[in-house]
């Protein structure tokens, strides 16, 4: 491939994990940040912010790892979401590897929640967001439910905002999936 061509796929590739990594920073509500300080921090709406901020962000980088077009979105999406922690104005430098060993925590706890075999995913995800903010979540309940329902929904605004950041694959109506991917044969 020349040289300008790959430069300039590589450039339309960043300015699209941009785009879907602007869509991760997004805040949370504060109706969902004073929910979950009731319910789970303590009132403390710092806490319950940042947990909020760490399951979009998590969830959205497991979004691109599993659903994303190309095997190469996942680390691109990584490379800008931790850029994007490094300029963060809601971080104070001198904490940054604390922010960082945190966030790697969730993003592992979330993951296992995603792959777990068990319950319903909702509900994994409800448990895990809890978990980190010291609330109950061992009986489901309705905190349990509204807290996987928050989960899930940041997981569906992934999913959006990938396919709107990065496209959606479009295959001709007479290939199957499976032979697209090298699979069945006609």
């Amino acid at each position: 491939m020349p040289f300008f061509t790959r430069w300039r796929i590589e450039r339309q590739q960043q300015r699209h994990a941009d785009a879907y990594v602007a869509a991760l920073l997004r805040e949370p509500s504060d109706g969902d940040v004073a929910w979950l300080a009731r319910a789970a921090t303590r009132g403390d709406e710092d806490h319950a912010r940042w947990e909020l901020r760490y399951a979009r962000r998590s969830i959205g980088l497991l979004v691109a790892q599993r659903d994303a077009l190309d095997d190469r979105t996942a680390s691109l999406v990584a490379q800008v979401l931790g850029a994007a922690f490094e300029t963060d104005q809601h971080i104070d430098q001198g904490r940054f590897g604390l922010v960082e060993r945190q966030f790697n925590a969730r993003l592992s706890a979330y993951r296992d929640a995603i792959a777990a075999r068990t319950a319903d995913t909702s509900t994994r995800l409800g448990q895990t967001l809890l978990a980190f903010s010291g609330g109950s979540f061992r009986d489901v309940d309705e905190t349990v439910r509204r807290a996987g329902d928050v989960v899930a929904g940041y997981e569906s605004e992934a999913n959006e905002a990938l396919r709107s950041a990065f496209g959606i694959a479009v295959l001709p109506e007479h290939v199957p999936p499976s032979a697209a991917a090298g699979g069945a044969k006609k």
